[in-house]
């Protein structure tokens, strides 16, 4: 009898949950990640394709995006297998640490997984591949840090350098055709910094019509807005107080109340006690001797007369972001409570005037306490192209304060992979074991950047790896892949040029995505909540 109680199945998880176990598991976050890859490597480089990203929800009232940026595409399409989320959330990192190598991540992590799985195919164990990959990253790392260049100490070659790497993240985007015009442009914006890296003095201003050259850098803060009717469109020595209050008619609200009114009087004489509070808490702003209100919030009739009334221009709901923006240009702080307006301090520029760009107008805060404060105006066709661009400049600028940070640059177009490779293999030919097979999947890997960069320029993938491999074999360390002509050549003479830590950053977050992955044995998917009638008269 207790053999036969031993038999009955022991049920642990709640009804309706679901659990995958060992090689079911595993193969189920392999292909996952696989899947992640093989939908990021056509958008892959200088001649990498372009994704549609057509959205049916109602909040995004069917928006297209065309974009090549993994970061991007992978974080809006919605994925449920959990090794997909994994390279999903790598590329975010990737995304906010360095700006560039988002889809670069997620494509290496997706191939170190396609030969863990002919490893494990091969009865070799997880923890075993797991180790030799750990060797062959420390061997990879300690290649590229041997072949990186370090050239801040000559401004000219420097600045050169800069030029090369904005040039290089720009050839792979939808700007290639203008990367010496945005290059400069990005470069400018940069140099305004002075080596911080606090990105938010830079703004992106879009407008359709024209062309993607009509755009251009333009020193000071543009804001979307307009002043109020009646009020100055032209203001010298701003004095500026920023505010996120409301300034609608100044009701009393008092929840579950009801106020009845039996004559028309009565309601005049309510609506003139609300004005009159309203009128408080305009004279507040005032007597700070203000020029410029702006409000993240939007004013009503009666605060927009008022403050027309007294010669002061009043901005309504700017953006919270363009708030944030603003204090920070301007050197003002944000007052969102009236009872703290004694201690408010006021935002200062030279000049506010209305401007026009295409066939709007707007207004341009000059003369800003901030020097580095700059935004940059974009031209375009449609809004897909305009937004494009926008990711793409983003990156350009994420990579070039990088640079200016860390000072160290590499070289590009594969040659750093195949550096990488060649080292690895060297270690695993001196080393004993199944460690060494792992290794030189970990070297297989690496190449498949190179490979896939090739396919996708429509060339002879094979063809130029051989002939790649050749070249470092005899000694040119600094050749790699002519995408232009479909040859390989010497990078270092073409300007193909990348941050050391965006290449850095790609290896970690790769390796370390692809072993959490591989170390995956089961899968417990909980039951949903059910839900109660009383949640539905909730």
């Amino acid at each position: 009898m207790a053999a036969a109680m031993s038999l009955n199945p022991v049920h642990v998880l709640k009804k309706d949950s679901e659990e995958e176990k060992r090689e079911d598991a595993r193969l189920s976050c392999i292909f996952g990640a696989i899947a992640i890859g093989d939908l990021l490597k056509s958008t892959l480089g200088p001649k990498g394709m372009d994704k549609i990203l057509f959205s049916h929800s109602k909040r995004a009232q069917n928006t297209i995006e065309l974009t090549n940026d993994g970061a991007t595409i992978l974080r809006s399409i919605g994925v449920d297998n959990p090794a997909a989320k994994i390279l999903v959330e790598i590329s975010k990192v990737q995304d906010s640490e360095v700006g560039d190598g988002t889809t670069t991540v997620a494509v290496l992590a997706s191939e170190l997984l396609r030969e863990a799985d002919k490893l494990i195919g091969s009865k070799i164990h997880p923890q075993i591949i797991i180790s030799g990959w750990r060797k062959a990253m420390q061997e990879a790392k300690t290649a590229l840090s041997s072949h990186i260049f370090d050239r801040s100490l000559d401004e000219e070659l420097f600045e050169k350098d800069l030029m090369n790497i904005a040039r290089t993240t720009l050839s792979s985007k939808i700007l290639s055709r203008h990367k010496d015009f945005f290059a400069n442009i990005a470069i400018a914006a940069v140099k305004r910094l002075k080596g911080s890296t606090n990105l938010h003095a830079i703004q992106f201003i879009k407008k359709l019509g024209g062309c993607l050259t009509d755009s251009y850098l333009d020193d000071g803060f543009l804001l979307d807005k307009k002043p109020g009717v009646h009020q100055p469109k032209r203001v010298e020595n701003a004095r500026i107080l920023i505010a996120n209050t409301p300034m609608d008619t100044d009701k009393v609200k008092v929840f579950g109340s009801r106020i009845t009114l039996d004559s028309v009087a009565k309601l005049g004489d309510m609506e003139l006690i609300e004005n009159e509070k309203m009128k408080a808490k305009v004279d507040a702003f005032l007597k700070h001797n203000i020029n410029v209100f702006i409000n993240r919030q939007l004013l009503y009739n009666y605060p927009e007369q008022l403050f027309a009334d007294a010669g002061v221009m009043a901005i309504e709901h700017a953006d919270f972001e363009g708030v944030e923006r603003i204090g920070l240009v301007t050197g003002g702080e944000i007052v969102s409570d009236i009872e703290r307006c004694d201690t408010v301090k006021l935002g200062k520029c030279d000049l506010i005037e209305q401007v026009m760009i295409g066939e709007d107008y707007l207004l341009k805060f000059s003369g800003l306490p901030v020097p580095e404060s700059c935004t940059i105006v974009l031209r375009g066709a449609t809004e897909q192209i305009l937004n494009e661009a926008e990711r793409a400049l983003h990156d350009v600028l994420c990579v070039l304060v990088t640079t200016v940070s860390e000072r160290l640059t590499i070289l590009g177009g594969g040659c750093s992979e195949m550096i990488m490779a060649r080292a690895i293999n060297n270690l695993a030919a001196q080393t004993s074991g199944k460690e060494s097979l792992a290794m030189e999947a970990y070297a297989r890997a690496l190449l498949q950047i190179p490979t896939i960069l090739a396919e996708n320029g429509g060339y002879d993938s094979a063809q130029l790896i051989s002939e790649l491999r050749s070249a470092h074999a005899d000694g040119k360390s600094t050749y790699g892949l002519n995408m232009n002509e479909g040859k390989i050549d010497d990078m270092s003479v073409l300007g193909i040029v990348e941050p050391y830590k965006v290449k850095h950053q790609v290896l970690s977050g790769a390796t370390e995505a692809a072993e959490m992955i591989l170390r995956v044995d089961g899968i417990v998917k909980c039951a949903p909540r059910r839900r109660t009638p009383d949640d539905r008269c909730c």
